[in-house]
């Protein structure tokens, strides 16, 4: 049709001016019109069927959106036990849930704290959820060479007031850094000899108690504030109760700075209290005896941003200082670890550590290592180290192991305090 149009205006126009202007052109333009006429046509001839087809077809389909839609009748579904939930509706109710697993080899001579050749040294399970708007719920079962263990379970009240994160089940303690972390979040393949020797061993001071934290507004410092008491049943002879009075305290006071945008600074100090056994015989209390621990902790962490997942490194040290009463007198006894971790490639670390520590029970005995780590880790969900240690028993004896270590998680696992 358009184009039918065009020829029909090209044609007047001609006309125009043919009869403006009669010269010899006029003749020519003529001839034009003629042309354009017989071209005309012969459109008419061969389009002219269609466009009276397509003409009729418009006019239909007018006629159809002018008369009423029929309504359409849902069909009717029965229930059935088969039906399948709205995505993400299966989850609703149940807690997020993981797997992670720690092997370990060891190889060489230690006569007084051997390990196994080969051990799954740790399987832990954690289930986590949120319970209502104003708490979540977190569980870890640590499944051992020994058991089933359950290595924390307790509840995080967030809406307390006066800004108070509260906890209250069985938890890690907040002394320092390295009590309050798991097995798989270490940067080593063992614990310091400071943790072993005055603060409990594996669990350290794991118990049954309440947890209060607050924020401390200081400017550009992040300060909180850490108060627990506890059953006072915690770690391996550090702290025991013969009485339901016979609780343990643990206070710390985290600071923590950014120095530059990738480097930061992370200080702490702690103190704890309680009873020891060493004051019951034969189930009779012959002495009010107690065991007090002080600890200093720090972090320097750095990674650059342009640079995050090729190169950091974190720098650690603790001190610990422990005043335990016997029979004997008083045993004032103190250790401390210094560490750093370098991440030199993508998925390569390498490490360092040095421990030193006396004995709790006994101030004169000291104990001494050092440690080598390298470690390569695929992905987040994986990694595999081996450590070479040396440590020097107060006995004389002197151990030489090389420890390799396998780690895998399945499932989401929880973000740890960092």
């Amino acid at each position: 049709m358009k184009v039918l149009r065009v020829l029909r205006v090209a044609v007047a126009a001609l006309c125009v001016v043919a009869v403006s202007h009669p010269s010899p052109a006029s003749a020519q333009a003529a001839a034009d019109v003629q042309a354009l006429q017989a071209q005309i046509d012969q459109l008419k001839k061969e389009f002219g069927d269609q466009l009276k087809a397509l003409e009729g077809q418009l006019q239909a389909l007018r006629g159809q959106a002018a008369a009423p839609a029929p309504q359409a009748v849902a069909p009717v579904v029965e229930p059935s036990l088969s039906s399948a939930p709205p995505p993400g509706a299966s989850k609703v109710f149940n807690p997020d849930i993981a797997v992670i697993g720690a092997f370990q080899s060891s190889a060489g001579r230690n006569t007084v704290s051997p390990d196994p050749s080969l051990e799954m040294r740790e399987s832990e399970l954690s289930l986590q959820a949120v319970v209502d708007p104003y708490a979540r719920a977190d569980f870890f079962l640590s499944f051992g060479q020994q058991g089933v263990n359950l290595e924390e379970g307790f509840i995080t009240f967030s809406s307390v007031p006066g800004g108070l994160l509260t906890k209250v089940g069985k938890m890690r303690s907040a002394f320092g850094k390295v009590d309050g972390l798991h097995t798989h979040g270490l940067s080593w393949a063992d614990r310091p000899l400071v943790t072993k020797n005055l603060l409990g061993g594996e669990d350290g001071l794991s118990d049954a108690g309440v947890s209060v934290a607050r924020l401390i507004p200081a400017g550009p410092l992040f300060l909180e504030a850490t108060g627990q008491v506890f059953r006072g049943e915690s770690g391996e002879g550090v702290f025991a109760a013969s009485k339901r009075s016979d609780l343990s305290y643990v206070g710390h006071l985290r600071g923590y700075h950014d120095l530059t945008e990738s480097t930061n600074i992370d200080l702490g100090t702690s103190v704890a209290y309680g009873h020891t056994a060493a004051g019951v015989i034969n189930d009779v209390d012959v002495g009010r005896f107690t065991s007090r621990l002080a600890g200093f902790d720090a972090t320097l962490r750095w990674r650059p941003l342009t640079r995050a997942i090729y190169h950091q490194f974190v720098g650690r040290g603790e001190f610990v200082w422990s005043r335990r009463d016997a029979f004997g007198g008083t045993q004032a006894a103190r250790g401390f670890y210094v560490s750093g971790d370098y991440q030199f490639a993508r998925r390569w670390f390498a490490g360092a550590r040095i421990d030193r520590s006396d004995r709790a029970d006994n101030a004169q005995l000291t104990d001494t290592g050092q440690s080598a780590i390298l470690t390569y880790k695929p992905s987040e969900f994986s990694l595999l180290r081996g450590q070479y240690r040396r440590t020097a028993y107060a006995d004389g004896s002197t151990a030489n192991e090389l420890l390799f270590q396998v780690q895998f998680a399945i499932g989401a696992h929880g973000a740890h305090p960092f």
